[in-house]
């Protein structure tokens, strides 16, 4: 303190700010010991010329929470109604009962907004004080004040679970079917809390459980897109209309949100596991999902993925089948439940290319074991041996891609080689036509492969009829052998 008295002497130098653009009465704003800031304020008025980021020494102190601070600002002087660079003021920073107090009573403006139109009202509904929100009431807040994207503080006091500030707005005349610009409803807004307080509350006050938001969504969505069991409240109320009239399921919400406890509520409660999107809803996306399956699905969520067959989902609902999604996303463990659930391993997707072969193969190229789970779920692999290449005949139709085009392609043909290894292992008696032949003879695998057919006996690669029987004899025992597995 001595030498500070000394400092004090000099006033030149405190008027020299540091590399923040902080002066000494800014570092003295933000100490607690009050003393500090009166000898630097001594005989003069605090500075206005804010820190680099637009901080005045009374937004520091109503920051930094002390009410001293504060005070002796405000006797100083100092104005309640500046702001820093945000448009912040000391009164919105204020986080205790008292700072409120004092800066009202030194002339803050309770309606003041920010940047983001945010008031004082609103801060304190995130934060749940009631006793600064009934202090702003007295002092004329308003429960109706919105911020930029219209949104209301009783919405922020269900957004954020204080049941006490929503009871407080609500006797204030707040309304509980307030809608913010995009339709949400403050019951939305209390769904994704999660806190079945504040439903309750707003239930009781009239909120309507079946206003949908400007997206279609409705609060049972929403709460179980968040995985919250206070779902187990909408339920009830929900009508099945207004679901039906959103176009999409809480399933579909509760698999878009892997939340397995919400799906298996959803499901014993009489919710179907196999519902879709409206087709305008589903053309959102890119690859046009329907099923809550493939939500599940794509974001890779599998115990999702086994409440949803356990309920008995089905697996080709999508444009894209849901075994294809997980193979392409080498979700090993989802392609088990799958097949185990009898998904189509031998299943075509022709919008990118339609092969002779059956699609799942292109997804895996590069994963044996992936390939190893298809091909032991009874996937086709003589399909990928039939070609018209060695042939005078042309009975393929000429728009079909064969396998051995599809993998003698320059960025592909480096792995002809372990992709034909694995799949000799599954089939009968094939013959590798001359094309196949001459990109594999490049390969280390050769020598094996040659010999592995050579040893076979000679059919024709249109003569699939005894591999066929075989092929069909494989998928039955496999698929009995996964099953048991999974089990």
């Amino acid at each position: 303190m001595a030498a500070l008295r000394e400092l004090c002497d000099f006033p030149a130098a405190l008027s020299e700010p540091d590399d923040g653009g902080w002066y000494p009465v800014h570092r003295a704003a933000v100490q607690p010991r009050v003393a500090v800031l009166e000898m630097l304020l001594h005989g003069t008025k605090p500075t206005r010329t804010p820190t680099l980021d637009g901080e005045t020494p009374l937004t520091l102190a109503a920051r930094a929470g002390l009410v001293e601070n504060v005070e002796l600002l405000l006797e100083l002087g100092a104005s309640p109604q500046n702001t820093n660079s945000s448009n912040e003021t000391p009164l919105l920073l204020a986080g205790s009962y008292q700072l409120v107090s004092s800066l009202i009573v030194g002339g803050a403006l309770v309606g003041q907004r920010c940047l983001r139109k945010w008031t004082a009202m609103h801060e304190a509904s995130r934060l749940g004080r009631v006793d600064v929100l009934e202090l702003l009431l007295r002092s004329g807040g308003r429960v109706s004040e919105t911020d930029q994207q219209g949104v209301t503080p009783l919405a922020i006091a269900a957004e954020h679970g204080h049941p006490e500030a929503l009871e407080l707005l609500i006797k204030n005349g707040a309304d509980v079917n307030a809608r913010a610009p995009n339709g949400d409803s403050v019951l939305s807004d209390a769904a994704d809390s999660g806190n079945p307080e504040c439903i309750n509350l707003l239930l009781q006050h009239g909120a309507d459980p079946n206003a949908p938001s400007l997206s279609c969504l409705l609060p049972i969505h929403r709460a179980a897109h968040q995985g919250n069991l206070a779902l187990r409240i909408l339920i009830p109320l929900t009508s099945r209309r207004a679901i039906w009239l959103s176009g999409q399921s809480p399933v579909h919400s509760a698999a878009d949100g892997g939340h397995a406890d919400c799906l298996e509520l959803l499901i014993q409660s009489g919710f179907d596991a196999n519902a879709l999107l409206v087709q305008h809803l589903a053309e959102n996306y890119r690859d046009l999902r329907r099923s809550a399956l493939y939500f599940a699905v794509s974001n890779g969520y599998a115990s999702c993925t086994k409440v949803l067959l356990d309920a008995g989902a089905k697996t080709d609902l999508d444009p894209l089948h849901c075994l294809l999604v997980a193979v392409r996303s080498g979700r090993h463990e989802i392609v088990k439940l799958l097949l185990a659930a009898k998904a189509d391993v031998n299943c075509y997707f022709n919008l990118v290319s339609d092969t002779v072969f059956p699609t799942a193969l292109q997804y895996c190229l590069k994963d044996e074991a992936m390939m190893r789970l298809l091909l032991s779920g009874g996937y086709e692999a003589h399909k990928c041996f039939i070609c018209d290449h060695d042939s005078e005949r042309d009975e393929l139709q000429q728009e079909k891609v064969t396998f051995c085009d599809f993998i003698g392609v320059s960025w592909l043909r480096h792995l002809a080689g372990g992709v034909v290894s694995v799949l000799l292992e599954y089939v009968g008696q094939v013959t590798l036509c001359s094309k196949l032949s001459a990109v594999l003879q490049t390969h280390r695998d050769w020598p094996h492969i040659h010999t592995t057919t050579c040893e076979s006996l000679i059919f024709p690669c249109k003569s699939t009829t005894y591999i066929s029987v075989f092929s069909h004899i494989f998928f039955f025992i496999n698929l009995r052998l996964i099953s048991e597995f999974s089990e």
